[in-house]
């Protein structure tokens, strides 16, 4: 069964809080008891493919779909060629004590593919169990990457509207193109004229809006969410961190319970949080890594226990990072509190009305246990994507760039010699002039279609189909509006206006 994060007798099956998404109170499902697994049960991922990995793990919290659902939802997500590689999510050896978890070989080329291609199919069928009649209404915020990662997951799925709403400066030209050229009848995308903060603020105001929420309802409407605070998309997540540690026991890049250090780009904390589940049920984890660019609050938290969003937002080199309202790290308090809704409440409080909490001693010791955090500069990120395509010939993104550098850092500062793996979050043809700028000093050319040439040359590797052919698509969604107006501006999608 599922519970908030803030309390409240409320008990929801998996497909129920998936649903709903999120809780009435404001606060996040997780689930009572976090399932334990055993050495023998890891090794016997070794001769398993993703699909059937996908299968082992999901059956643990998903307990309410039937072996069958499941095989069919995971079938349809990672099956069919919908990933570029049989192996869904490669580990790439790159030296002894390094490798890459590559996660973009899906539809849209990032890591949010791993849950979003399955998502839609567990809120279909969540539908079903429910005997739902109302039409649900995915509203999405996105930083870059959820956006059309959701907008394609749910394209045309029966009883279900998407909109999806992106700071309108906020993103890289690759990523605005996918969303505005997204087809499908049942979407919509809107930019918005401020940050991701502002964007993500605005969507939970109308998840929390209980007068709004009531006259949609009227109308035969629903809410629920894509982004990470729903469960059915931080799930998915777990499964990767068991398929790459399972890879290299296969490999024999490490032997059975030795210990690996996951590093990992993340601004709104769903990502690396995946790890500390994997890590509460049993993979044998050293460190989960927490790598932040220049919005740092992350690793300033996870270094003092103090969280402020008071300070300067920064656009960087790696986008989907620039978050300072990090949604998920509500899950991570509520566990290392030993399920003390009360203090979560508190705290979530503060953050909204004082912009600031500080954790107490018990709770950063806990967390220090674990996490490690540090920050890379844009410069820092330019430097590590050039010095990792001279050394191994791999060519990254900034995201993964950001994670190589702050693994470095961790290594200089602590003289770890444990394996590390660095979680890739996207190729880096969607983010292609600033990977060119940094390989060759200049983009020779403004045309963003150009540029991912250019990259192909340089890189070796094939620019992914669905971004070729973005230079053709059609522009489709042109609308915008001021952050005050989203609501408005749902109302108004849903009344076709």
């Amino acid at each position: 069964m599922y519970i908030s994060t803030r309390g409240g007798e409320e008990q929801l099956t998996a497909a129920q809080a998936i649903l709903k998404g999120i809780a009435g109170n404001g606060g996040l499902y997780v689930p009572e008891d976090i399932p334990a697994i055993d050495s023998s049960w890891i090794a016997n991922l070794q001769a398993m493919d993703y699909c059937q990995r996908a299968q082992a793990v999901l059956s643990l919290f998903l307990t309410d779909y039937s072996a069958d659902e499941l095989a069919a939802c995971i079938q349809a997500a990672y099956g069919a060629d919908k990933f570029d590689t049989s192996d869904v999510a490669p580990v790439v050896k790159l030296a002894e004590d390094s490798s890459i978890l590559e996660l973009w070989h899906g539809p849209t080329s990032a890591f949010k593919d791993m849950a979003l291609q399955l998502l839609p199919h567990l809120l279909s069928l969540s539908l079903k169990k429910s005997g739902e009649k109302a039409e649900v209404v995915i509203l999405v915020a996105t930083s870059g990457d959820t956006g059309k990662a959701a907008l394609e997951g749910f394209k045309d799925v029966n009883q279900i509207r998407i909109i999806v709403f992106y700071p309108q400066d906020g993103v890289s030209e690759i990523q605005r193109l996918q969303m505005v050229t997204q087809e499908g009848g049942n979407v919509s995308v809107v930019a918005v004229t401020g940050n991701f903060d502002d964007t993500q603020t605005g969507v939970k105001q109308i998840f929390n809006d209980t007068a709004f929420n009531a006259r949609l309802a009227a109308q035969g409407y629903q809410f629920s969410s894509a982004n990470s605070i729903n469960w059915g998309r931080l799930v998915p997540q777990i499964v990767y961190y068991f398929s790459a540690y399972a890879d290299m026991l296969k490999t024999g890049t490490i032997s059975a319970g030795e210990k690996v250090n996951f590093v990992v780009p993340t601004g709104n904390f769903g990502n690396i949080l995946a790890g500390y589940y994997a890590y509460r049920m049993g993979l044998p984890i050293n460190r989960l890594i927490c790598a932040a660019n220049n919005n740092n609050v992350l690793a300033e938290f996870l270094q003092t226990g103090r969280y402020d969003r008071r300070r300067e937002f920064h656009k960087t080199l790696s986008p989907s990072m620039d978050i300072l309202i990090s949604s998920n790290l509500e899950r991570l308090l509520y566990h290392v509190t030993s399920q003390d809704t009360a203090k979560v409440d508190r705290w979530m409080r503060e953050l909204t009305e004082e912009g600031f909490y500080q954790v107490d001693e018990t709770v950063l010791t806990a967390l220090q246990s674990l996490f490690w955090a540090e920050w890379a500069s844009d410069q820092q990120t330019t430097e590590t994507i050039a010095a990792v395509y001279n050394k191994f010939g791999y060519t990254c993104d900034p995201h993964t760039a950001v994670a190589w550098e702050v693994c470095e850092k961790y290594r200089q500062q602590t003289a770890d010699p444990t394996k590390a793996v660095i979680l890739s979050t996207a190729s880096p043809f969607k983010f292609n002039t600033s990977v060119v700028t940094a390989l060759q000093g200049t983009a020779e050319e403004a045309n963003e279609f150009v540029i991912l040439e250019q990259l192909s040359r340089l890189s070796g590797w094939p620019i992914p189909k669905q971004l070729a052919e973005l230079e053709q698509k059609q522009r489709l969604h042109s609308i915008s509006c001021k952050p005050e107006e989203m609501a408005k501006t749902v109302q108004d999608i849903l009344q076709n206006k």
